[in-house]
């Protein structure tokens, strides 16, 4: 059961962003399993992926064909990766773009393929190019909602948030995304698939510099089980129908702003939707020399099994946060400056257990949905939160039975 996540009320429609859905029965019948992104003409995107070196081929193709130009349309399939099927692969893929871009009247590089799902296997064309075929002339709009269901795959619930941007001068802006993840969560993109869109008209050199920036605090900020995929991938696209914005407007800080606090909303509801997850937690680090050596421990921390399970178990075992920050990559660590803390209950101090720590209080903490795991490394100004889940038998048990 997710922790303290439900899906979203409401998404708000971006202009120049129209959704179709179609079920290809890729994994099983009876539900959606592939959203389409049909963008207008003028659009720029920008796109962050995996750098796992068995990137699957939709990711491959879809990098190749956003270096050559504006892409029209964004293709999602769930239920197969699509990865670790080598040259047949890519050719299922390109197969897929071909199809949309002729049934379209677009040029197969203005199409993006992204899957999600089980490694090693082909694609099923047989299911999923009747359901494509379809598509083109359907004109309506299944909108955000629909297509975040339709990307899911062990996730409990659809993920999906909006903001309103002012820009200052009486000028907004939208912002909308969704994200589909729940195990193999780890960065070096982070493990999901997440789409935004604005309708203001921004540069693509300055819209992939505002989505690098706000992946760094959202989607690579965040682990599960410290399993990198194979076929991260994060898009933004601004559609130009609305105001104009660049890195030199005074509005662009509140635009990055809110684009970084939408991301950081879809990347805490995959960890709220893990793979089993009872607990929320937030690493936050502090007094570190450099933002690398904050996230180093905060990461040491979050990935540790056995404080995951402390976590499960909601087991004060502050030893196990102790000995991660000690074994944590970073040169020269001087103990006598570090202070733990879980939630508001002190544990150490100076490298030292206060004499007045309580672990009934701790637990009383740890068996909270949520909490937060305070490490001040006493040498510096730099921090970073890190956002994590337990490890939980359920967890296990999901990942056992995933092909099942």
């Amino acid at each position: 059961m997710a922790v303290n996540l439900v899906a979203p009320e409401a998404l708000t429609p971006v202009a120049g962003v129209r959704w179709s859905t179609v079920d290809a029965a890729i994994k099983a019948p009876g539900r959606d399993d592939i959203a389409v992104a049909w963008l207008a003409p003028g659009t720029s995107t920008a796109g962050v992926f995996t750098t796992n070196a068995f990137a699957a081929a939709p990711v491959t193709i879809a990098k190749r064909h956003l270096a050559g130009g504006a892409p029209r349309v964004l293709v999602i399939n769930s239920g197969n990766a699509n990865a670790g099927t080598g040259m047949a692969g890519e050719r299922d893929a390109m197969t897929l773009c071909e199809q949309i871009a002729g049934d379209c009247g677009l040029e197969p590089a203005e199409v993006l393929p992204f899957s999600t799902g089980v490694i090693g296997q082909r694609l099923p064309m047989t299911r999923m190019a009747p359901a494509l075929s379809h598509l083109c002339a359907d004109t309506r709009d299944a909108g955000w909602q629909a297509a975040a269901r339709a990307i899911m795959t062990t996730d409990t619930v659809e993920k999906g948030a909006s903001r309103e941007v002012d820009l200052g001068d009486g000028r907004r802006c939208v912002i909308t995304g969704i994200a589909k993840g729940s195990g193999m969560i780890c960065p070096n993109m982070a493990t999901m698939l997440a789409f935004m869109a604005t309708d203001a008209a921004i540069p693509e050199p300055d819209l992939h510099d505002a989505l690098v920036a706000a992946n760094q605090a959202s989607f690579n900020s965040i682990t599960v089980d410290g399993d990198t995929s194979t076929n991260d991938a994060a898009t933004l696209s601004a559609t130009g129908q609305g105001v104009v914005l660049d890195s030199t407007d005074t509005g662009w800080p509140a635009f990055v702003a809110l684009l970084t606090e939408l991301m950081q909303e879809l990347a805490c509801a995959i960890v709220r939707d893990a793979e089993g997850a009872t607990r929320f937690m937030d690493i936050h680090v502090r007094g570190a020399k450099d933002i690398d050596e904050a996230r180093a421990v905060g990461y040491t921390v979050a990935q540790s099994p056995l404080f995951k399970t402390a976590a499960f178990a909601g087991d004060p075992n502050w030893g196990r946060i102790l000995a991660a920050v000690g074994r944590a990559p970073i040169d020269h660590l001087a103990i006598d400056g570090v202070d733990i803390a879980i939630g508001d209950v002190a544990i150490v101090a100076g490298g030292q257990p206060r004499p007045d720590y309580d672990e009934a209080e701790a637990a009383a903490v740890m068996a909270r949905p949520e909490f937060t795991v305070g490490i001040d490394l006493g040498r510096g100004s730099a921090e970073t939160h890190i956002f994590t889940s337990d490890l939980s038998y359920d967890y296990v048990k999901i990942n056992a039975e995933y092909r099942s």
